[in-house]
């Protein structure tokens, strides 16, 4: 990959990272729990997107096998906290 190639792939990462922090007050100040579990579930997106981008911009394949378990854990972490905060009456907790 030549160099150009790899500074905007890890440019490309530094941006996510921005988003991320962008979403992180969303997470802190979300006014309702709903808010805050799509922000911690977008952040987790993130951190997996960063690290397929730094996969290809520094061309380390075994960042890729890191960001499939990374994925997989944020997703069952996304059904587990949906399902402990589902309520079916519709009242926030």
């Amino acid at each position: 990959m030549t160099e150009i190639m790899t500074s905007v792939m890890i440019a490309a990462a530094a941006v996510v990272v921005l988003t991320a922090v962008v979403v992180l007050y969303r997470v802190a100040v979300g006014p309702t729990t709903y808010d805050r579990v799509i922000g911690v579930n977008m952040i987790g997106t993130s951190i997996v997107m960063v690290l397929v981008f730094l996969s290809a911009g520094l061309g380390r394949p075994e960042y890729l096998d890191i960001a499939i378990v990374y994925a997989l854990l944020n997703f069952v972490l996304s059904l587990v906290v949906g399902r402990f905060t589902y309520d079916p009456s519709g009242v926030e907790w």
